[in-house]
């Protein structure tokens, strides 16, 4: 049976994808990548994983980040996507699959649309009273 590619992820879908996460959390928090983007940055190993989405055939791993804290977060994603070839190998030794997945970096708005639909019900509702 295959799976459309329109559909929901999968339970080994979610599941990897979390195994993932959590593996690159760790990796991060060790606190041994050296990027001069990243120090530059001053954020370190500072950052926020708040999601990876697996590929249907686990080969790619889209990972939502964001600096600790909040903020713009563009730089960081081109300095992990530097560092990205060296992140797959500590993820690879800490997940056993098959293949190891190509990590892809992007900056995850989730917490600014959050904050944006807070102020928009918080006006709305002021405006009720």
């Amino acid at each position: 049976m295959t799976r459309s590619r329109g559909g929901p992820p999968s339970q080994r879908q979610l599941r990897v994808g979390e195994a993932v996460r959590h593996a690159l959390v760790a990796v991060l928090a060790r606190g041994e990548v050296r990027d001069p983007g990243l120090e530059a940055l001053g954020h370190g190993t500072l950052v926020t994983v708040s999601e990876v989405r697996m590929s249907p055939d686990l080969k790619h791993a889209t990972c939502f980040v964001t600096p600790l804290g909040g903020g713009d977060a563009t730089e960081l994603v081109r300095a992990l996507k530097r560092v990205a070839p060296w992140l797959r190998a500590e993820v690879a030794r800490a997940v056993t699959l098959k293949f190891a997945p190509d990590l892809h970096f992007q900056p995850d708005t989730s917490f600014d649309d959050a904050a944006r639909l807070d102020q928009l019900i918080t006006q709305v509702t002021d405006g009720a009273s």
